[in-house]
């Protein structure tokens, strides 16, 4: 005989067993959602701190301290109090395709995470959530504008002048806050522009309509400055410099020659002469220079605005070498075009200052210059002015730049004056 009361029991435990079982259906679920999220977040972690290792140099401190705070930003916190999260750096990477590639470096980003269904089993049931990601070395940018000076401003641009560093970068080794100026609708553009100080880039340094153009990667804080090494001085005996052969050709529109082998100068070591300093376009003459060694001991290598056309004539396989004080000036509608040895100490420059002169190298309003090769002159300022275009087709170093008054220069690597490390081409593996 069936008792009365009992006939329920059976629906009550029923009921009471898929009520359990659905609540723990949903926390598992609940748990491998949030497993699923970690996941995302340890693989969005290990790709940052891989390309922000990369950045700053792969698997070294200064790699470690981005690579920690990049996965911080990601939700992996090496820092915190409990469930602390490690990131390791391997450069060449343990595993993987890139196993054995020096250029590459892996991060691998680790986190306890606690769960929510284990944890009413288990108060401090935690499961280890982790991902790893390999990326490549940063891209680098060849320097072809060195600008020496390490306080003040090294590079000035104003009122609508253009530098273009054509597939190449500048650098400047000022630590100041107004290391790089633009104002009056310059424009800057370069694969590159890196500097030692830190806070330069604001308002107060780029105004006026001026523009660096977006394609220029801007790094501020280089740990490297350019200091590249200067070639060796030309050997030259002082008592065999020579005057001005202008002074014997002084008439208006006189045509003669300069250089080594002429008849007014004396050349020294087969391929070298030496000048107390050299006019080149004055009263419209017609100069040409010869292939060699110039030196310019004291004085001024000038080149005049000429009714010719042209300042100099020739002009090939030329080096001039500007010491004790000598200076270089190119005159209002100067039209000027040199070229460098092709071979030798000084393939590809044009013009050296010794690393002792100061002297500011002065190209004037509206004259053309094109100089086939590089301009060395760590000590000195290079001032270009006033609707000056000037083609440098090789590097330049000088303490400082400037450019005013529409005046243009471009500038492209022929030599290259160190690389630096910019930024990452992108996740690998």
């Amino acid at each position: 005989m069936r008792r009365n009361g009992e006939h329920g029991q059976t629906t009550v435990l029923m009921a009471l067993f898929l009520g359990t079982f659905l609540f723990a259906f949903v926390a598992l679920g609940i748990d491998v959602q949030y497993l699923f999220r970690a996941k995302r977040m340890a693989q969005s972690a290990a790709d940052s701190a891989a390309l922000a290792a990369a950045e700053e140099g792969g698997a070294t401190a200064s790699g470690l301290t981005a690579a920690q705070a990049a996965a911080r930003l990601n939700g992996f916190d090496t820092n915190a109090a409990s469930n602390a999260a490690t990131v390791t750096l391997n450069s060449p990477p343990t595993q993987g395709s890139y196993s054995s590639s020096s250029g590459y470096v892996e991060a691998i980003v680790k986190m306890p995470v606690r769960t929510f269904f284990m944890g009413v089993v288990n108060r401090k049931a935690t499961v280890m959530v982790g991902a790893r990601a390999v990326a490549a070395s940063g891209l680098t940018s060849p320097t072809c504008v060195c600008l020496e000076g390490g306080t003040g401003t090294d590079l000035s641009l104003a009122n609508n002048s253009v530098l273009s560093a054509s597939s190449c970068g500048i650098t400047a080794n000022s630590s100041s806050s107004n290391a790089v100026t633009l104002v009056t609708a310059a424009t800057l553009s370069a694969q590159t522009l890196g500097t030692v100080s830190t806070n330069w880039y604001n308002s107060s340094n780029i105004g006026g309509n001026a523009t660096i153009t977006s394609s220029t990667r801007i790094v501020q804080g280089i740990s490297t400055a350019c200091h590249p090494t200067m070639p060796s001085a030309p050997s030259y005996d002082s008592s065999l410099c020579t005057a001005d052969p202008q002074g014997h050709h002084s008439a208006s529109g006189s045509v003669y020659s300069v250089g080594p082998g002429t008849a007014d100068s004396t050349t020294q070591n087969g391929s070298t002469v030496c000048y107390s300093s050299l006019d080149l376009g004055k009263n419209n003459s017609t100069v040409t220079l010869t292939p060699g060694i110039y030196v310019i001991n004291g004085g001024s290598l000038h080149f005049w605005s000429s009714n010719s056309g042209y300042s100099n004539y020739g002009g090939n396989g030329v080096y001039f070498y500007l010491t004790n004080g000598a200076s270089l000036t190119i005159d209002r509608g100067a039209n000027v075009n040199l070229t460098p040895p092709s071979s030798g100490t000084y393939s590809g420059i044009v013009v050296q200052q010794d690393s002792a002169d100061t002297n500011t190298l002065s190209i004037s309003e509206g004259s053309s210059t094109t100089f086939n090769g590089g301009i060395y002159a760590p000590s000195a300022a290079i001032s270009i002015a006033s609707g000056s275009g000037s083609t440098m087709n090789g590097p330049i170093v000088a303490s400082s730049l400037s450019l005013d008054e529409g005046s243009s220069l471009t500038s492209t690597p022929i030599s290259n004056l160190g690389t630096m490390n910019y930024s990452v081409a992108k996740i690998t593996e």
